[in-house]
């Protein structure tokens, strides 16, 4: 830690006034000499102090002006409308092409895979059992 050394001159000095009529010395006080001051300098823990504080409120902004809510564009997983048997020789594009007529079926086959977690490029076996969006 730093001292500062205070000359002399700048200590509040008095100033002695003889009244003319009582012969008696009253003294007022003067204000003190004010020196220029010197640059702040911060010290390691003051700096450390002003980024944990900066940090703070930048964190309390995220907070308060942040969404709760993330909007993206992927719709969600779409509701199941019924749940059909798979018949030989039936694809999931003649699926798509009943469920949805008036749709593109690459969108119903797509939503289909999703709806029923389809692996395998969306195989399906006779006997199995997928559900189908409703539209």
């Amino acid at each position: 830690m730093s001292t500062l050394a205070v000359p002399r001159t700048s200590i509040a000095r008095t100033a002695a006034t003889r009244t003319a009529a009582t012969g008696t010395v009253r003294t007022r006080a003067r204000r003190p000499v004010v020196q220029p001051s010197a640059p702040v300098r911060l010290t390691r823990r003051g700096r450390l102090v002003v980024l944990l504080a900066a940090l703070a409120l930048v964190a309390l902004a995220s907070v308060v002006l942040g969404s709760s809510v993330v909007a993206t564009d992927e719709g969600s997983a779409p509701a199941v409308a019924r749940t059909v048997t798979i018949q030989p020789e039936q694809t999931l594009w003649d699926l798509a092409r009943e469920a949805a007529p008036g749709a593109d079926p690459r969108t119903v086959v797509n939503d289909i895979v999703e709806l029923n977690a389809l692996t395998g490029g969306g195989d399906v076996q006779p006997g199995q059992r997928v559900a189908l969006p409703a539209y």
